[in-house]
């Protein structure tokens, strides 16, 4: 057994013999880690665990620590002052949270990299210094996306048009539709972590919500122009640094403040990088869910939470006119899945901070907040469509959906029994609340 788990395991076992609950606040690494600079000279140890409002996310490294110093990973390579590390932060499972967002704007007056304006603002041509030139960033999690339109080489099958613009990008007269040829959506960023099960299997990958890049490599050279504002290519030696340590580095919650450690229930890190990608439809393992001196709130919840993972995996529903499915039928590991779950679909809420499209397929119009892959397909029925996105560490990356307009995993849960009308009561949204806590 490798020493880290010896360790960790003395750790668990002395802090149960002391009836520790709230095992959040043993982390090497809390509030004063929460956020990582790009260049700052560091290590990101074997295992590392950081505070989150559930608990503790570990991030583990398969191959060993990783040093910070010089690594194009956590390293400035473009002109902007980022990293990749800016927006995809261990204390957020490798994203971003908007609670950490905003906590960075309020420490750096705004001046943090990760605000810069090519997509950090809701639009380029905005006053940079203004909260409210970065609403949809700080409220929500979002950045912003240009994508062109049309689409290179495609030849689209449906008209589009910019019906409301409060970010006030698609109508801008340098960024806008007209002016600059591009469609401006928002969007969470997705975790750079867990990808060797993501990308394994003879499909290859489905990368970021829409599925446009094929391969974690032209992600990175991507991200590097885009993102990092980089004027040059990325050598091959940083590209294969960068793409090394995306595929070893895990993430998981690993401990709950009312149910303790998760790394006896089946889930956690550890079964996650050592094997197949568990099953979510398998449930908790109630039965190794246990520790020395359990208490009685963790013996509830716990309890609390097996029920859910038995809902998540059984509690069957339909979705249009689709067969029945459950949750685990999209949301298994490594799922390559793309689906229109209504979340960018019209009527949204009057006060929505989001573009609305209008798209036109011959005598058939449809409104979205974000066609999705059809700005990549150019295909009407792709208007929607995203890719599902990994549930795994929730807890630590706050919001949730592409649009990041879930506050809460409450409000995800609330979200699918109101739109698919599955009929759950207040406790089994609670139960199902408290699983997708702890994955």
């Amino acid at each position: 057994m490798p020493a880290r788990y010896i360790l960790n395991k003395r750790l668990t076992l002395a802090f149960l013999a002391a009836g520790v609950v709230l095992v959040a606040q043993t982390s090497r690494y809390g509030p004063s880690r929460i956020w990582w600079d790009a260049g700052q000279t560091d290590s990101l140890g074997w295992d590392s665990d950081f505070d989150n409002p559930s608990g503790q996310v570990r991030i583990s490294n398969k191959n060993g620590a990783v040093k910070t110093e010089g690594h194009p990973f956590f390293a400035a390579l473009g002109t902007n002052g980022r990293a990749c590390v800016t927006c995809h932060q261990p204390a957020n499972a490798m994203s971003v949270s908007a609670e950490v967002l905003r906590q960075r704007w309020l420490e750096t007056e705004g001046k943090d990299p990760v605000f810069a304006m090519v997509d950090g603002a809701n639009c380029p041509d905005q006053p940079p210094a203004q909260r409210a030139s970065h609403s949809l960033l700080l409220d929500r999690g979002l950045f912003r996306i240009a994508l062109p339109w049309p689409p290179p080489n495609v030849k689209p099958d449906f008209e589009i048009e910019v019906v409301r613009d409060p970010a006030g990008c698609n109508l801008s007269p340098k960024f806008g539709l007209a002016a600059a040829h591009q469609i401006s959506v928002y969007r969470r960023p997705r975790m750079a972590a867990n990808l060797a099960k993501l990308t394994e299997g003879p499909k290859g990958a489905v990368l970021m919500a829409d599925g446009r890049e094929p391969s974690l490599r032209s992600q990175a050279i991507t991200a590097a122009f885009v993102h990092e504002e980089s004027p040059r290519h990325l050598t091959v030696e940083e590209l294969d640094r960068i793409l090394d340590f995306e595929t070893q580095v895990y993430a998981a919650q690993n401990s709950d403040m009312r149910g303790g450690l998760v790394e006896n229930s089946g889930l956690g890190v550890e079964p996650l990088m050592n094997g197949p990608a568990p099953s979510l439809f398998a449930g908790l393992d109630l039965g190794k869910w246990k520790g020395i001196h359990e208490t009685d709130l963790q013996r509830e919840f716990r309890a609390s939470a097996a029920r859910g993972s038995k809902l998540f995996a059984s509690r069957a529903f339909r979705m249009d006119d689709v067969s029945e499915m459950t949750c685990a039928t999209c949301h298994q590991p490594g799922t390559k899945r793309l689906l229109d779950i209504g979340t960018a679909r019209h009527p949204q809420p009057a006060d929505s901070p989001l573009p609305l499209f209008r798209l036109k397929h011959g005598a058939t119009v449809v409104y979205s907040e974000d066609p999705g892959r059809a700005l990549i397909t150019g295909r009407f029925a792709d208007a929607g469509v995203f890719a599902m996105p990994q549930f795994r560490a929730l807890a630590a990356r706050a919001p949730y959906f592409t649009n990041g307009a879930a506050a809460s995993l409450r409000a995800v849960v609330d979200y699918y029994d109101r739109t698919y009308e599955i009929g759950l009561s207040e406790a089994e949204k609670r139960d199902l609340t408290n699983f997708l806590s702890v994955l």
